[in-house]
């Protein structure tokens, strides 16, 4: 909780709400927030549903029934605008979550579908993005050809292109508010 409180200003900078949930109930929340408060002085800045029953925590695979019934592992869900599951990152419990990777995953899924194109493996902000394979024959040779000219690519699956300028800018306007 206090790891996403101190990154959660970036993640409000890329458009992204954080919520806790959690099997304990809502006097524990609160006995949680008041002694991270009192020792750190950190005021944990989102919301934390008590989900006593554990019902919304099993329909989303978060109880470990092999370890437990009521320990829940230490997972991230990153949903979309629509309401659609994007990333699911499972932690075991004594695994911390790594922030900056979870920040980097928001980027990549935002950068993603602003340039209708894929995030290759170590994408970081700003660099390529790779172009969506040719659906045609006709497709093909052009893409070819284009990586011949271009020298963007390995074969025509396989291609890259800088983001389209509107969504550099987008990520960067997110960076300095």
């Amino acid at each position: 909780m206090i790891a996403f409180t101190k990154a959660h200003t970036y993640f409000k900078n890329l458009n992204t709400e954080l919520l806790g949930l959690s099997v304990d109930s809502n006097s524990s929340h609160l006995a949680w927030v008041y002694d991270i408060y009192c020792k750190t002085g950190i005021k944990v800045s989102f919301p934390i549903i008590a989900d006593r029953n554990g019902e919304i925590a099993r329909k989303y695979g978060m109880i470990a029934n092999d370890i437990s019934n009521t320990e829940t592992v230490r997972n991230v869900f990153v949903i979309d605008d629509k309401g659609i599951i994007r990333t699911i990152l499972i932690y075991p419990l004594n695994i911390g979550r790594f922030i900056p990777e979870i920040i980097r995953i928001v980027e990549a899924l935002q950068m993603a579908e602003c340039a209708k194109g894929s995030t290759p493996a170590n994408w970081i902000p700003n660099q390529p993005v790779i172009v969506p394979a040719p659906k045609t024959f006709e497709g093909l040779l052009e893409r070819n050809e284009e990586i011949e000219k271009n020298r963007n690519g390995m074969s025509w699956y396989l291609s890259f292109k800088n983001p389209p300028e509107k969504c550099m800018e987008e990520n960067e306007k997110k960076k300095l508010e």
